[in-house]
């Protein structure tokens, strides 16, 4: 929700633009830290959802680890104050100026995701005189029960380790060195509202933790990864995820012994409630089986809705405004007895799409808004995670600017 005043100010800003709403933002890092502390839990932020530098800030000022899977990422997390003995560098694919980099930087951890890497961090870690931690990224096979594309903890996916190879896991890091093991590390998906499927994730790291005691391997990182989903249907009503219900679950059912620290990374969940993608409409064009809205934001702006078919909030704010000015006006005319109420019409259904030259770009098809007209300011909302982040100059489109609140 929109006040007035918000309004009234995009008006005066060229579109497209990401508006922040700091308030949001502190508001949700308020009730994670709140929920998590109260369980001793470690809370790393999930660079990749949205490294904007204010945003960033914002989760640093509140004593955050850093979730990272670039050496980019990890250089940006040590530069905007985040403590290197927090910082943990996951990836499928670190490059070995990636690994060097971290090595340099005495980062916390490497979360590893396959022998081969194993191998490789302990011969740079060796060459430099250096000790590396490290976790083993454990691929469980719980199905996340979200879309295909954001499942990352199957026996198909690309990620992490499967449990048929830990025995060859073992056999490495007894041979390595230079590699100090410090626990074990999952990442099951990405916008998970289910409890159950979190549940179904302790039983395994119990089951795994245990397998690598037998084995003679002392664990004390117990990594659980992120993936806690919001509500991206229902954002004014459900603007803070339930993150009680979330650590409750690891509090509830996973097997903690004395000495171990269990962690988390969480991205989405803190920053995509505090975005929204302001754009306006560029033209309007009315067919006889489809009626478009093309926006003067796109897929250069917003990826989600075209690679995930995800689901935004799509909001007319001029309407909005031009409603709540017009009820002003006949509640004034209604007290004074002059002329009738405005009679408004029903919403009109409108493809929403961008201008880049592709027929994928489209936000949402059959969106129910109100008659929208050249120049109207277009609200997509619950875009903090994984909008900006992805934004790109196809069609040599401009770099979308960012704007905040106070």
């Amino acid at each position: 929700m929109f006040k007035q005043d918000t309004i009234e100010r995009f008006a005066e800003i060229e579109t497209p633009f990401y508006y922040y709403n700091m308030d949001v933002l502190r508001q949700t890092l308020d009730a994670c830290r709140d929920a998590s502390s109260q369980y001793g839990f470690h809370v790393h932020y999930a660079m990749k959802a949205n490294f904007n530098t204010k945003v960033v800030a914002a989760v640093q000022a509140y004593g955050f680890g850093a979730d990272c899977v670039s050496g980019n990422e990890v250089k940006a997390a040590i530069e905007h104050g985040f403590d290197k003995s927090k910082v943990v560098f996951a990836g499928v694919g670190k490059s070995d100026k990636e690994i060097n980099q971290a090595l340099d930087a005495d980062i916390f951890c490497f979360n590893v995701e396959s022998i081969q890497e194993l191998e490789i961090i302990d011969g740079l870690a060796k060459a430099k005189g250096k000790v590396a931690g490290v976790a083993i990224r454990i691929n469980p096979n719980v199905d996340a029960h979200t879309h295909h594309f954001i499942t990352t903890g199957l026996d198909e996916n690309k990620f992490g380790i499967n449990t048929w190879q830990l025995h060859d896991v073992v056999v490495m890091l007894r041979k390595c060195a230079n590699l100090k093991f410090l626990g074990i590390h999952f990442h099951i998906g990405s916008q998970i509202t289910d409890m159950e499927v979190y549940k179904n994730l302790c039983t395994r790291i119990n089951e795994m933790q245990d397998w690598f005691e037998n084995h003679g391997f002392a664990i004390k990182i117990l990594n659980t990864g992120g993936g806690l989903g919001v509500d991206y249907h229902n954002p004014d009503g459900n603007t803070i995820p339930d993150f009680e219900s979330y650590f409750k679950v690891f509090k509830k059912f996973l097997n903690v012994k004395p000495g171990q620290e269990v962690h988390f990374e969480l991205g989405r969940a803190l920053v995509a409630q505090s975005a929204s993608l302001i754009s306006r409409v560029l033209y309007v064009k009315i067919g006889q089986k489809k009626n478009f809205l093309i926006l003067d934001a796109g897929m250069t702006e917003l990826m989600r809705p075209m690679l995930y078919q995800a689901y935004h909030v799509i909001e007319n704010l001029s309407q909005e405004s031009r409603v709540k000015n017009q009820e002003s006006r006949d509640k004034n005319q209604e007290e004074g007895d002059h002329s009738p109420l405005t009679t408004y019409h029903s919403p009109i259904k409108y493809d929403v799409v961008g201008p880049i030259c592709e027929s994928t770009d489209c936000f949402r098809k059959d969106v129910d808004l109100p008659e929208s007209f050249r120049g109207d300011l277009i609200a997509v909302r619950t875009a903090g995670a994984y909008g900006e982040v992805m934004a790109s100059n196809y069609n040599l489109r401009d770099a979308v600017k960012s704007v905040y609140s106070a």
